[in-house]
């Protein structure tokens, strides 16, 4: 006979309950990404090894799936969220899309805001999931609006970009940082000289960052910045009122300083040109038969740039990296000729540059 003290004496207790144990069971049904190692038999030979752990293979399809969990499991334990509550997040990226998702889990309504221009593909993929999109002019305006909507219904603004750096457990528990040094754990070189990740809300890179610290590993965090993003500017400063035109690099990269960007757990910054990134997301589709996003070729940019580097000084040594999501998602803009020309202009010679870096 079950224990009557530890009961849910509540209806708010009891779908409290349920909520977090439908989340808890989502994760026990989801098997942990992948570690790729890329194949660069010229880097292998003088000893310089290149991982790519593959969040695209997520329920939702990216980094983000990871993100939205904890967000979700942290506003519930935080008792911000309640039966019929109202979710908002200000978003038009994956982050809204895996929100949706645990949303719809837990029947709950969720609304995303984003700017007009956002593309038909993402609001539909946020639609499918039953999530609503508001539509604002600038997106400037949409952490304004998205607290307001959570104001009007009585709901919970998500707010990712203020706690994507507190709400996953970065001593371990199965975070990512601890997930991808367990996959190390038989490689020639477990223990990676450095981790290279890009930088949107900073939660990812706050958590790697600190585990590395916490298990003193050797291992140096360098963060990927897309030209635009004020990051790099604020790793250099620490003048949180920077502001800038932002990123053209989808998923990473801000407009202005956010809170969960913890500069002081990043060792290096790398700026990287737009058309780099386009021109290495091209590059790793080709080498692993499948299209990735332009954030995952942000990352290949950092990698071989800290290779060079490595290959330079003589020293040997791994270096770790996310592959961020699929580009399936991105075929009527990055993975299209035309719209890169438009937007971007001509790619080919950062391509041949960077083909010959994959040597």
């Amino acid at each position: 006979m079950p224990n009557r003290d530890h009961l849910p004496s509540t209806p708010a207790q009891a779908w409290l309950s349920q909520a977090i144990a439908a989340i808890d069971a989502d994760y026990q049904r989801s098997a942990d990404t992948h570690l790729i190692a890329l194949a660069l038999p010229g880097l292998a030979q003088d000893g310089i090894d290149l991982y790519l752990k593959d969040e695209s293979t997520h329920p939702t399809g990216s980094l983000k799936h990871r993100l939205a969990r904890s967000l979700f499991l942290y506003a519930l334990c935080n008792g911000w969220v309640h039966a019929g509550s109202t979710l908002v997040e200000a978003s038009s990226g994956s982050t809204a899309v895996s929100e949706a998702y645990f949303a719809r889990l837990l029947g709950l309504p969720f609304v995303a805001v984003m700017a007009r221009n956002t593309s038909a593909e993402k609001i539909a993929q946020i639609g499918f999931y039953g999530g609503r999109c508001e539509l604002v002019d600038n997106t400037s305006q949409v952490y304004e609006r998205a607290q307001a909507i959570a104001d009007e219904t009585g709901g919970h603004y998500m707010d990712q970009f203020g706690y994507a750096e507190r709400a996953t457990d970065w001593r371990g528990n199965n975070n990512i940082a601890q997930s991808m040094f367990s996959q190390m754990a038989r490689e020639r070189h477990p223990v990676p000289r450095w981790v290279v990740v890009g930088a949107g809300t900073g939660g990812t890179s706050a958590t790697i960052g600190r585990f590395l610290r916490y298990q003193r590993h050797a291992t140096e965090l360098c963060v990927a910045d897309p030209a635009g993003s004020v990051f790099g500017a604020y790793h250099r400063s620490g003048d949180k009122g920077l502001t800038g035109a932002g990123s053209r690099i989808e998923g990473i990269g801000r407009p202005r300083v956010e809170a969960s960007f913890i500069r002081s757990v990043v060792d290096r910054m790398l700026e990287v040109a737009d058309v780099d990134s386009i021109a290495a997301m091209r590059l790793l589709s080709e080498l692993l038969g499948r299209k990735v996003g332009p954030s995952t070729g942000t990352n290949l940019v950092g990698m071989l740039a800290l290779a060079g580097e490595m290959r330079a000084r003589g020293e040997r040594g791994s270096i770790l990296s996310l592959l961020c999501d699929a580009g399936e998602r991105y075929l009527p803009s990055y993975h299209n000729p035309d719209w890169v020309q438009q937007q971007f202009g001509d790619c080919a010679p950062a391509e041949q540059r960077l083909r010959a870096a994959l040597c």
